[in-house]
């Protein structure tokens, strides 16, 4: 009876010969790969510099401010300026600012591929269904698995979170910037044409801007899901807060998991909120 509950046969592709002509791809395209790898370090330290070259008491009254204009809440503010000196008080500063700099980073390629995307898609519904399950397949599979093809080609570094996290991240900007406009009133854009409006001034004019709530949804949302890829990045060599966590988890220190750990969830708040109300949501 046991064929009732064992698999009668197995087919297994030969994981050696992709794993070959992966390594075979990263060394044909070397140099290319090289120089992407420069400019994603040169962004990433650029970032890292201007954030570092911030006072820490400007950069917390800027925090106070965007809170406060974001939120209409004076207390949202303070709120957010004294979880952010928190983090210096534990003497997680330099690594919450080397972390931001990846977080941005990742962000703003994400955004300008995302968006672009997103727009072309929301076009033509055979290029949306044909996207879709290349879209479902990037969100559903394992953070980890996108730190294999980022470590092959880019090496151990910054630059391979930066390249993992734009994979992770980059789903919901396109998604939601295409179900946005696509979900834009057929008579608002009807009476664009009829006006006069080519098909890229409705989209330009109309479409997007009354899309715009929407696409900035998503691009809260990539910007929370690259704050998510910030610990399992520190596994290929980015620094920051995720290389504290990780070596809470090695070492089995309680208190310095603890304290690292609330200086990733602090610095996801504080942007989460900022630009939730920056782009008036609703809600604290």
């Amino acid at each position: 009876m046991e064929w009732l509950f064992n698999f009668p046969f197995e087919i297994k592709p030969d994981l050696n010969a992709i794993d070959s002509a992966v390594r075979g791809f990263a060394l044909w395209a070397a140099p290319v790969l090289d120089a992407l790898s420069g400019g994603l370090i040169w962004l990433v330290n650029s970032i890292a510099w201007l954030l570092s070259h911030i006072p820490w008491f400007l950069l917390i009254a800027g925090v106070f401010f965007l809170g406060w204009k974001a939120r209409k809440d004076l207390k949202s503010g303070l709120l957010y300026a004294a979880l952010l000196f928190l983090i210096g008080v534990v003497g997680y500063w330099d690594a919450m600012i080397t972390t931001l700099s990846i977080v941005l980073s990742g962000v703003l390629i994400s955004l300008l591929i995302g968006l672009p995307v997103g727009v072309i898609l929301s076009t033509s519904v055979r290029l949306n269904n044909l996207a879709r399950p290349i879209l479902d397949t990037m969100q559903t599979m394992p953070s980890f698995v996108y730190l294999i093809p980022a470590l092959l080609f880019f090496g151990l570094g910054s630059q391979s979170g930066v390249i993992a996290t734009v994979i992770y991240a980059v789903v919901p900007v396109i998604r939601l910037t295409s179900l946005g406009i696509r979900q834009v009133d057929r008579e608002v854009v009807e009476a664009a044409a009829s006006f006069g409006s080519t098909r890229w001034q409705s989209l330009f004019k109309v479409q997007i801007p009354q899309a715009m709530p929407t696409i900035m949804a998503g691009v809260n949302q990539t910007l929370m899901m690259a704050m998510a890829m910030v610990v399992t990045c520190s596994m290929i060599g980015a620094r920051g807060l995720g290389v504290e966590v990780l070596n809470a988890v090695n070492r089995v220190e309680m208190g310095r998991g603890i304290l690292s750990g609330a200086s990733v969830v602090i610095l996801a708040v504080i942007l989460d909120r900022v630009t939730q109300g920056w782009f008036g949501k609703e809600g604290n």
